[in-house]
């Protein structure tokens, strides 16, 4: 009986640790509903528009936030702090952009309307780096985010 107990110890022991090991990958990222993410923009005042009115995920005429990654709006919050900048956003994790990992559906990307004072401080704030595969210019912040001006807005990764 004993050296049942024993195994029966053992075996418990041995699945708590395999329990308690599991951890988060380091790259998991938090992703926002529509309405948290909004709320925070919001709060930062930073306005948002979409050529159909809308927000909805699965269409493409909407600008949606849905799925998008906590630290994509928090890097949108800073952009407008440092650069006093009006911000709107035209495009978010909405349907009808490129696929990719990084790409607006996944949460990393958000399209902002163009301006003088957000062209301005994008290219005199941060670093202009070669010009994307379909040839639109880029720069690059020091915290690695990528700023691509597609003509008549920005198109902005965030890491």
């Amino acid at each position: 009986m004993l050296r049942t107990l024993s195994k029966t110890l053992l075996v418990l022991c041995l699945a708590a640790v395999a329990l308690f090991s599991f951890s988060a990958p380091a790259s998991a990222v938090t992703k926002l509903s529509q309405t948290d993410a909004a709320a925070q923009l919001k709060q930062a005042g930073i306005t948002w528009s979409s050529s159909g009115n809308c927000s909805t995920r699965s269409n493409a005429s909407c600008t949606s936030f849905d799925q998008i990654n906590q630290s994509t709006v928090t890097g949108v919050v800073t952009l407008k702090k440092a650069s006093g900048c009006a911000i709107n956003i035209t495009g978010g994790t909405e349907v009808g952009h490129a696929s990719g990992t990084q790409s607006h559906y996944n949460g990393y990307k958000v399209d902002v309307a163009k301006g003088s004072c957000i062209d301005a401080y994008v290219k005199n704030s941060f670093s202009k780096i070669a010009d994307r595969g379909d040839g639109y210019p880029q720069w690059r912040s020091s915290a690695g985010n990528t700023y691509c001006d597609e003509g008549n807005h920005w198109d902005i990764t965030y890491i």
